[in-house]
């Protein structure tokens, strides 16, 4: 494999007419370019904030796309499955074209081959950050006894709570908030996105988001409920409602990440019915990589 079979571009249009097809063919591995490409074309190359322009990438020989990255700066890259020698590959272009890695998303099997390239490359040293698995839904299984209260989908009215809520979620996650937060809330509520689970009273106890519907998938997230709120069932009650209400509404697959260091997300998710996929990583670069 060699390195001038990548290319890159920061023509969205351009990258999707090249890699459109080939990341539908598989809308589950390729979840976040699907919905993050979606949302930059839907809402603007800045939507997830940052002064330079989102980078597009794309393998493709003998006529065939067989690979892909995106990158909105100045968040990590995000990289379809490849193998050892498509990730070499792929670090001698990013080097040769100059491109900026403080980090990556990928398959675990994707990201080892990239460090042990990349490090050998750049001299750069990575942290792993995180280890994610990706589930997909299966056969819906409601939680029993379901809590107390109601689902409703979030409103105009509701917007500061989305507001202050999606900032605790990223840092209880150990992430940054992607770009304009206020955007996020108006572009979630425009379209149904968030959906609170809300007590007797009335009062919103958790919520749970989706993606818009892009090749036939949808992803659920973020999912959040406030620290003094856990452990009642809430979280599994809006999520299993979002899950059922995306069948419903004609995807043909539900997806959802999580952390696999939170036991109780995992063992909630798969209750209610999701099922592995693939194992995913998140590594953080430093030295040289940041050139």
């Amino acid at each position: 494999m060699r390195s001038d079979d990548w290319y890159v571009t920061e023509d969205l249009d351009r990258f999707l007419a090249h890699a459109g097809g080939f990341l539908r063919s598989r809308p589950d591995l390729h979840t976040v370019a699907l919905t993050v490409t979606e949302s930059l074309r839907m809402r603007g190359l800045h939507a997830y904030g940052g002064d330079e322009p989102p980078v597009f990438g794309v393998m493709e020989r003998d006529g065939q796309v067989r690979g892909a990255y995106f990158r909105t700066p100045p968040y990590r890259l995000n990289v379809t499955p490849l193998n050892a020698d498509e990730t070499d590959a792929l670090a001698a272009h990013l080097v040769a074209v100059g491109q900026p890695v403080p980090g990556i998303i990928g398959t675990r099997e994707t990201t080892s081959g990239f460090v042990r390239s990349w490090q050998r490359h750049t001299g750069a040293t990575s942290a792993l950050r995180q280890r994610q698995r990706l589930y997909r839904l299966g056969s819906l299984l409601p939680p029993r006894p379901v809590p107390a209260g109601r689902p409703r989908l979030a409103g105009e009215k509701d917007r500061d709570q989305l507001i202050r809520w999606y900032r605790e979620f990223t840092e209880a996650v150990g992430d940054h908030v992607a770009g304009d937060v206020e955007a996020w809330a108006d572009h979630r509520i425009a379209y149904g996105g968030i959906t609170f689970w809300e007590d007797p009273d009335g009062t919103p106890v958790s919520m749970c988001g989706v993606t818009p519907t892009v090749a036939g998938q949808v992803r659920i997230a973020p999912v959040y409920t406030p620290p003094h709120l856990r452990g009642r069932g809430y979280a599994g009650a809006v999520t299993v409602e979002v899950s059922r209400n995306a069948l419903r509404s004609g995807a043909e697959e539900v997806l959802l990440f999580t952390d696999l260091s939170n036991a109780t997300s995992n063992v909630l998710y798969q209750r209610i019915g999701y099922r592995a996929v693939a194992e995913f990583e998140v590594y953080d670069f430093s030295g040289t990589a940041d050139r």
